[in-house]
């Protein structure tokens, strides 16, 4: 059902009923003003019969007035009939009277009108039609406590015929200006409504299609303008929080890009110190092995050298040959351990709950990725620490990663730090509900190359590298692991005890 139909349907209801009271009314004020001339009519007539009554109340003067009265109804059409009743307390009194009609009157309305001096008229239904009955009286009295009552019908058939009229000539009218307003709504709806409302829904249209800088174009100071003020105002709103949204994910595209940034750079650093530390291992190791056999030749060569009988000149030679390539072999040796070591740490204030924060947001996406819940829990007043930053990041990264790999199938972390007062030392454990360490396996996490994983890969470094770089800070690590359970690291870094004092981290 549309507006439209609506409209009209409200409007033609409201038209007939507010119409239908409006005739009524019209057809009693006419009905009023008929009955008004009747009463006129009747009332001159029954003020000349009691002027003429009082002046010739004698037996010859009712008979005059007898045949008076036939004249007046037979010459009067619209008289029915005029009686003259003397009433005495409840005694009524037929006197004179003459009509085209009988009609017996009520006694108890003439002895009202008797007893009152009020006059009283009543609509009636006679042979010969509708009429009205008008009963008077002046107070006079033929006797003392007589009073003469004047009755007079007069004829209604000409007002009836006047309603009818008016009534059809009310309905005629009514439905000719009920149909010529249904017209103008008819057209002055496209207008009014249709037109504005096509517009405002066009533009929402477009707007909900993704046009957002659509406006309803007209301006109006009625109620569609003030819905058009509205719309616009919500639209200017709607349009600044799509482009602070807009700038919002701007920015998080940059932060995620930023912490991507960070995650491959950290991993990079890892990368890198696992080969550096693999590199370290692998140097030391040739340097052991290679160097005492080149110090076990060079000092062979310098005896032979020193001893007092003589050589052959090409002898000597090829022996000074052989202690100088020694010496050379354990430079490059040297040069070569020093450039695969770690570069020396930095030391700096580090605020480690800001840091562990800023290592979970980096992994935190892997986190979501493996369904891994992370509850973090850092005691007040946790002191700052004297320490080199890339390095505990490094370290706290790759806890974070192994207890990730524990937990495949993902399961809960829970990452604290807290002060050990009796230690003086600040403590940081990594808790997971994995797979846990063998005892056996447990003797060897810290050596070098060793790994329960046989995928491609520098793989047996990273509790390696952990325990370097807190030893470098002169820390320790502990572990605690059950199979089935789950695995808890601990690393404790020394607090000086007051701001000026320096921990040995040698």
């Amino acid at each position: 059902m549309t507006v439209r139909f609506r409209l009209m349907v409200v409007t033609i209801f409201g038209l007939a009923v507010t119409m239908a009271v409006w005739g009524w009314f019209q057809l009693r004020v006419l009905d009023s003003i008929l009955i008004e001339q009747q009463l006129k009519k009747a009332y001159d007539v029954a003020e000349t019969v009691n002027t003429y009554y009082q002046h010739f109340p004698t037996i010859q003067g009712l008979s005059a007035l007898d045949i008076a009265l036939r004249g007046h109804v037979q010459s009067d059409g619209r008289l029915a009939r005029i009686d003259i009743l003397s009433v005495s307390g409840n005694d009524i009194d037929y006197v004179a009277g003459a009509g085209r009609v009988a009609y017996d009157w009520s006694e108890a309305q003439v002895g009202s009108v008797g007893r009152k001096l009020q006059p009283l008229y009543t609509k009636l239904q006679t042979e010969g039609g509708p009429a009205l009955g008008f009963i008077y009286t002046s107070g006079w009295g033929e006797k003392p406590g007589r009073r003469v009552v004047v009755c007079v019908i007069v004829f209604s058939r000409a007002n009836e015929e006047i309603l009818s009229q008016a009534q059809h000539m009310l309905v005629y009218s009514s439905g000719g200006l009920l149909l010529i307003i249904l017209l103008i709504l008819a057209f002055s709806y496209g207008w009014l409504i249709d037109r504005p409302l096509k517009i405002i829904v066009d533009t929402i249209d477009q707007f909900h299609a993704g046009r957002y800088a659509q406006r309803i174009p007209f301006r109006r100071k009625d109620e569609w303008g003030q819905l058009t003020d509205h719309f616009n105002r919500m639209a200017d709103e709607i349009e600044q929080v799509m482009a602070r949204n807009r700038e919002l994910n701007s920015q998080l595209e940059a932060r995620v890009q930023e912490a991507t940034h960070n995650v491959v750079q950290l991993q990079k650093q890892v990368s890198q110190m696992q080969q550096l530390t693999a590199l370290g291992y692998l140097t030391a190791t040739l340097a052991h092995d290679l160097g005492t056999p080149l110090h076990s030749i060079a000092g062979l060569a310098r005896l032979l050298l020193e001893r007092e009988e003589g050589w052959p000149p090409d002898v000597a030679r090829k022996l000074e040959l052989i202690v100088q390539q020694t010496q050379r072999l354990n430079t490059t040796i040297q040069n070569v351990r020093r450039a695969t070591r770690l570069p020396e740490p930095h030391f700096e204030v580090i605020n480690i709950a800001e840091l562990l924060n800023d290592t979970l947001s980096l992994v935190e996406p892997q986190l979501q990725r493996e369904n891994i819940q992370v509850a973090m829990r850092a005691a007040e007043d946790i002191p700052l620490l004297y320490a080199d930053r890339d390095r505990v990041q490094t370290a706290l990264f790759n806890l974070i990663q192994n207890a990730i790999e524990a937990m495949p199938g993902g399961g809960k972390m829970k990452v604290s730090v807290f002060t050990l007062p009796a230690r003086r030392a600040l403590a940081i454990s990594v808790q997971d509900s994995g797979t846990g360490i063998s005892p056996e396996v447990l003797e060897r996490v810290y050596e070098p190359f060793f790994s329960t994983h046989r995928d491609e890969g520098i793989r047996g470094l990273g509790l390696s590298i952990v325990q370097d770089i807190v030893k470098a800070h002169g820390g320790q690590i502990e572990i605690q692991s059950r199979p089935d359970v789950g695995s808890e690291i601990t690393l404790y870094f020394p607090l000086a005890e007051t701001p000026g004092e320096e921990v040995n981290h040698s």
